[in-house]
């Protein structure tokens, strides 16, 4: 009975790889044993659920505060010149301002009171105001004498407030952000290729530690502009693999069809944190509280060490099979199963494979076909947080209420999530990625033509926040296109190659934002108009990366999509027949026996 059933199999098998032939689909996309262990662990378990929940999605959410409270917390509100005199008249502030101040032209080409200059007079020397006109006084300027008054109608305080980083020193604020993009370029340099080398769970703890004090160092040394940069550096330094360990993690000890999943995970994380953040801040009304409570939490998921793991896929494409086991088991014992698979049997299986040598970034680069994706994944990254940052920064310049502005561009994050897994889940990662960036630059032209015009103020809000929407679609459809083109043995460093272009381009956004809100306010999207055009094009040509497997090693990722048709959508590969996925690997077929659980 046995002895046929296994032709039968067999057969089947034969079958099932014909039609696999037949589909233009390479069988190293579709055959995983990693997988065969994973089932026996529990690749959909307890275990799962708590490091997706606590870890991924958990950690996202407070990184996500403790990256973006420094935007809302380096705020420039409305400002002008402190004049003396007034209390010695019976004008009005907005009267005083037009005795006391001069007329400039603000980006939108309108006339408004300047922000630096004053006239120069001593208006305290003015006894009789009742004879007194503005045709006396002197059209000469000159800076601002006694300070600045500050509009306080959203923010009580703020950091450029506090220390008047405005006029000679508006640049300040521009800077910081500047020095995080540089930042987070070397960081993400070095401990990208270090997550590669020396494994994730080192860059995590990394990360949770030096993110932590760099941006409570921040809070506490604002006096001094010099430590609030290096602090404020530090952060960026490891900001960035915050979110990657876990998630790449998250996603080597997971099913397929649970990757998107995970990354919706992530991405929620992030955009609940952002949302939270502006109404606490607008609650708190001071920075100084507003950024303790925002940046204390991510510290604190250090409390849940003892669940925090190694890959065991990384170490087994290290060959550190005995490391693999011993985490493997720490799976299966949350997800209430028993793995009893021996390091010989584990060298066993991946016997005929090779640890990859590779060269850090350099490798990723090895073969046309694996340059060009990266290239194109590169450059979508450089799109995306470009797009990304320059939204958030002028959100928080935008008329009206600050933080609305900030909550309404972080809240349309969420749908577009459930979205992007739905489009990317159905039509395929490579068409969502390029319709969204198509229709982002379709979005632009609008913008442009009505951004100068203010009766069209709820307009071009309305339009930059579907660009956002739009952008966190894709992001998340770049994000997950990244983390499974990439080899096990490179992908933390392809995933950090995408965060070093893009923090390389990124650090535009601070400028890009300063050009929209000084010079002209349409610039910015005459920018960011090409950047998406360019990015929709670009992205057709990246691999489909729906129902294949994560490719382990380099040969894998130098092949990946190399039958993928152009004018075509993912199809499901043919139904798995029973031991089909350990042909190849005949020491598998243990794996395949009954499991059986550990009572709890």
């Amino acid at each position: 009975m046995n002895e046929k059933s296994e032709k039968a199999n067999s057969r089947k098998a034969s079958q099932a790889s014909a039609l696999v032939s037949h589909m233009d689909i390479d069988e190293s996309e579709l055959n995983d044993p990693f997988q065969a262990l994973m089932e026996k662990a529990g690749n959909h378990g307890r275990y799962q659920t708590l490091y997706n929940f606590l870890f991924v999605g958990g950690l996202a959410f407070s990184g996500a505060m403790i990256y973006m409270n420094i935007i809302l917390a380096l705020n420039i509100p409305d400002h002008w010149c402190t004049v003396s005199g007034r209390e010695n008249t019976n004008f009005t502030l907005e009267e005083w301002r037009d005795i006391t101040l001069p007329k400039q032209a603000d980006n939108r080409g309108r006339e408004t009171f300047s922000n630096c200059e004053v006239f120069q007079m001593n208006f305290t020397e003015i006894q009789d105001w009742s004879t007194w006109n503005t045709s006396l006084r002197t059209n000469q300027t000159q800076a601002c004498q006694n300070g600045w008054s500050y509009d306080k109608t959203w923010y009580e305080s703020t950091i450029p407030t506090d220390h008047n980083w405005v006029c000679a020193k508006d640049l300040f604020v521009t800077n910081v952000f500047v020095v995080g993009r540089v930042t987070e370029v070397a960081g993400s340099f070095i401990l990208g290729q270090m997550g590669d080398s020396y494994g994730r769970r080192l860059v995590y703890y990394i990360s949770v530690v030096f993110c932590s004090l760099g941006r409570i160092g921040s809070i506490m040394c604002t006096s001094s502009y010099t430590w609030f940069l290096i602090m404020s550096g530090i952060v960026g330094l490891t900001v960035n693999s915050l979110f990657q360990s876990p998630q790449i993690i998250g996603m080597e000890i997971s099913r397929e069809e649970d990757r998107s999943r995970i990354a919706f995970f992530q991405s929620c994380g992030w955009s609940i944190g952002t949302t939270f953040m502006p109404l606490l801040y607008w609650w708190l009304g001071h920075w100084d509280s507003f950024m303790w409570l925002t940046s204390v939490p991510t510290a604190t998921v250090l409390i849940f060490s003892k669940y925090v793991i190694e890959s065991p896929r990384w170490l087994i494409s290290k060959r550190r099979f005995r490391d693999a086991i011993v985490q493997l088991r720490k799976i299966a014992k949350i997800n209430g199963r028993r793995f009893d698979v021996t390091e010989k049997e584990l060298a066993e299986i991946y016997s005929q494979d090779k640890q990859d040598v590779t060269y850090g970034i350099a490798s990723l680069f090895a073969g046309w076909r694996l340059a060009r994706n990266t290239t194109i994944m590169g450059f979508s990254w450089c799109v995306v947080a470009v797009s990304y940052f320059t939204l958030v920064l002028f959100s928080s310049r935008m008329a009206g209420n600050p933080f609305l502005n900030f909550l309404y561009q972080s809240i349309v994050e969420i749908p577009a999530y459930i979205v992007g897994r739905y489009l990317g889940d159905t039509y395929g990662r490579r068409i969502t990625n390029s319709v969204s960036f198509l229709v982002s630059f379709i979005t632009c032209v609008p913008i442009i033509v009505y951004a100068t015009d203010e009766r069209h103020e709820y307009l071009m809000i309305y339009l930059a926040t579907f660009i956002k929407f739009l952008n966190a679609l894709t992001f998340f459809t770049v994000n997950l296109q990244c983390l499974e083109i990439y080899p096990t043995c490179m992908r933390q460093t392809g995933v950090a190659l995408g965060t070093i272009l893009a923090n390389a381009i990124g650090v535009l956004a601070p400028y890009l934002v300063y050009l929209g809100t000084t010079v002209n306010i349409r610039a910015p999207y005459y920018i960011l108009g090409t950047l998406f055009l360019l990015g929709g094009i670009g992205a057709l040509f990246l691999p489909e990366t729906l129902h294949k497997k994560l490719p382990d090693t380099m040969e894998e990722a130098g092949n990946f999509g190399r039958n993928d048709k152009f004018f075509s959508l993912p199809k499901l590969p043919p139904a798995p027949v029973p031991n089909q996925s350990l042909s190849a690997h005949p020491e598998l077929t243990k794996l395949s026996q009954t499991e059986v659980s550990i009572s709890p």
